[in-house]
C-alpha cells in the first residue's frame, strides 16, 4: 500500500524474507520434482538440449520392438533348421542301418576287373575297350522275360555309360544315339553300382532273377568281373527289414516339410522363403535385411523319397549322397542365420546403451542434486527465521517512538 510508510530497515527486512520465500519455492519444486531445470524459463539452453536428447532416446527406444522381433525370428528359423538338422541325421542313421542288413534280392557281385592283363578298379570314367569291348558289341541286362536292358558299344563309352543304361528302365533309356534298347515289356528292373574298392554291383530291384550277357565271345565279361556264378542268379526276396526302414524314411521327409513350414514367426518364415528387414536408426538409414530359404524335401534339399523300398545298397547310395548335400546346405544356412542372429543382437544391446547415454545426458542437464537441494531448503529454512526475527527487531525499533507520546 503506498499510502503506508515503511521504515528502511523494515522495508529491507521485508525484501529479504521475500527474496528467501522465492528460493524456498523453487527448492521445494526441485526436492517434489527431482529436476532443477523443469520449464524453458528455468534455464532455455539446458531445457531445449535434454528434450532433443529425450526425444532421439524415445525414437531409438522405439525401434527396439522391432529388433527385439528380428531377433526372435532368428531365433525361431535357428531352432527350426536344428531340428531339421536332427531329423537329416536319423535319416542318415536309418539309411545306413538298412546298409548293414544284407540285401536279399537277386546280386551279381562282380569281383575287380582286369585291365591290361592286371587287377585294376572301375571307375565311371573306365573307357568300356579297355576291358575288351569292341565298338557295335552288346553288354544285356535281363531281369525277366521281356524285362532287359542292352548296351550297344560305341567308341568311348565309360563304364559309366553302362550304369546308366542299367539304372534308367524306362523307355528314355533308348533315346536315339544312345545305344540302349529295351526289352518288349521294359528295361532291365535292376540298379547298378560302384563298390568303394572299384567293383561294378548289379542288382535286382524286386524278387526277379538277374543275369548278364554280352556279344563279346571272348574275356571282355570276365574281364568286367562276371564270370561263373556272377553271370546269372535266381530270384531272391523283399528284405523285410529295409522295407520297415523305407518307410520311417518317408516318415521323416514329411516331418522335415512340417518343420520347415512351422519355424515362422509374427507372419515370418525364414524357412519359407520369407525376408525379414531390420530397422537400427530412426532415421531408417541403417537395417538390415536377412533374406530366407526353402527347405522342402523335395524341390530345396534335394531329398527325394526311397526308392524300390531300399531294396538295393545303390538305392541307399543315392540317399545317403543326397542326404550328405542336404545336410551341407542346412549347415551352411545355419551359420548365415547364426551370424545374423548376432549382428542383431549387438546392434539390439548398442540401442540399449545408446538410448540409456541420452536419457543420462538429458538427465544431467535437468536433474538436481538433491542433497544440494536439502542443503538449501535447511539454509533457507534457517535464513527465513533469522529475517523474521529481524524484522521483529526493526519493528521494536519504530514502537519505541511511540513511547514518546504516552
Amino acid at each position: 500500500m503506498s499510502d503506508i510508510v515503511l521504515s528502511k530497515g523494515i522495508r529491507g527486512n521485508l525484501l529479504s524474507l521475500q527474496g528467501t520465500a522465492d528460493l524456498r519455492d523453487r527448492t521445494q519444486n526441485r526436492l517434489s520434482t527431482g529436476k532443477k531445470v523443469n520449464t524453458a524459463l528455468d534455464n532455455p539452453g539446458n531445457y531445449f538440449s535434454a528434450q532433443q536428447l529425450s526425444s532421439r532416446a524415445s525414437d531409438i527406444t522405439n525401434l527396439l520392438d522391432g529388433i527385439g522381433n528380428a531377433v526372435q525370428t532368428l531365433k525361431a528359423a535357428d531352432t527350426g533348421i536344428t531340428s531339421i538338422i536332427k531329423v537329416v541325421q536319423n535319416m542318415q542313421a536309418l539309411a545306413r542301418q538298412a546298409q548293414g542288413d544284407a540285401a536279399t534280392t537277386a546280386r551279381l557281385a562282380g569281383t575287380l576287373p582286369t585291365i591290361g592283363g592286371a587287377a585294376s578298379a572301375l571307375t565311371t570314367q573306365t573307357d568300356l575297350t579297355t576291358l575288351g569291348y569292341t565298338a557295335g558289341e552288346t553288354i544285356t541286362v535281363a531281369t525277366g522275360a521281356g524285362r532287359d536292358t542292352t548296351l550297344t558299344i560305341a567308341s568311348g563309352m565309360t563304364v559309366g555309360d553302362l550304369m546308366n543304361a542299367i539304372n534308367d528302365n524306362t523307355g528314355s533309356a533308348a533315346a536315339a544315339g544312345s545305344g540302349v534298347t529295351i526289352g518288349g515289356t521294359a528295361g532291365a528292373d535292376a540298379k547298378a553300382s560302384l563298390t568303394p574298392d572299384g567293383r561294378l554291383i548289379i542288382e535286382s530291384v524286386g524278387t526277379q532273377p538277374i543275369d548278364i550277357t554280352s556279344s563279346n565271345a571272348g574275356t571282355a565279361l570276365a574281364d568286367t568281373g562276371f564270370s561263373g556264378t556272377n553271370l546269372s542268379k535266381p530270384a531272391g526276396t523283399i528284405n523285410s527289414v529295409r522295407l520297415s526302414i523305407s518307410k520311417q524314411f518317408s516318415e521323416l521327409r514329411r516331418q522335415i516339410d512340417q518343420l520347415s513350414r512351422d519355424a515362422g514367426y509374427n507372419g515370418v518364415n525364414l524357412l519359407n522363403g520369407d525376408t525379414l528387414q531390420a530397422m537400427f536408426n530412426e532415421k531408417q538409414t541403417a537395417s538390415l535385411t536377412i533374406s530366407g530359404a526353402k527347405f522342402q524335401c523335395d524341390e530345396d534339399l534335394g531329398v527325394p523319397d526311397q526308392t524300390n523300398s531300399f531294396q538295393t545298397d545303390q538305392d541307399l547310395g543315392v540317399a545317403l549322397n543326397n542326404l550328405t548335400s542336404a545336410m551341407t546346405k542346412l549347415r551352411a544356412q545355419s551359420g548365415a542365420f547364426g551370424s545374423n542372429l548376432a549382428l542383431v543382437q549387438i546392434r539390439q544391446n548398442f540401442t540399449k546403451e545408446m538410448a540409456n547415454t541420452l536419457e543420462t545426458g538429458s538427465n544431467n542437464l535437468t536433474i538436481a542434486d538433491m542433497n544440494e537441494e536439502g542443503a538449501n531448503m535447511l539454509a533457507l529454512q534457517t535464513r527465513q527465521s533469522l529475517s523474521t526475527q529481524a524484522l521483529s527487531l526493526a519493528n521494536e525499533a519504530d514502537q519505541g517512538v511511540l513511547s514518546l507520546f504516552r
